[in-house]
């Protein structure tokens, strides 16, 4: 099995923590993963109240936005169609928004987790060298 990136491949427990400019990098990745699954997401919902509620372009990119956003639609909806893509959309916009906030939550967390276990091993050390 090929090996995965380095930006989705965390160093192991009993690896050093990673560099500050690694780390940085690891967080750039993210962070353009991040933006690219909202803009595909937007993307989606521009499209779908393009096409199933005859939206104007612009009025589709500001409801689209809205909903990813957590504000609700602005436009008053008039077909079945655009309704349920609505409904689905939000659901979906919901889901999305967790996903790209843990992308970049995640190298956070694991630097955090990974500093503490360091610590408690050098501790761990100094108590077995005293003892």
């Amino acid at each position: 099995m090929g090996r995965l990136p380095r930006m989705v491949e965390y160093e192991h427990r009993s690896e050093p923590l990673l560099s500050r400019p690694a780390f940085l990098h690891r967080m750039a990745g993210h962070g353009m993963l991040s933006l690219g699954v909202v803009g595909v997401s937007l993307a989606l919902g521009v499209a779908g109240y393009h096409y199933l509620e005859g939206l104007p372009w612009l009025d589709a990119l500001l409801n689209a936005s809205m909903i990813l956003g957590g504000e609700g639609p602005v436009d008053r909806l008039h077909t079945v169609a655009g309704k349920v893509f609505a409904s689905g959309y939000a659901i979906f916009s919901g889901v999305i928004f967790l996903v790209a906030v843990s992308f970049l939550i995640a190298p956070m967390a694991h630097r955090l987790l990974h500093r503490l276990h360091l610590d408690q091993e050098a501790e761990r050390d100094v108590g077995t060298k005293a003892g």
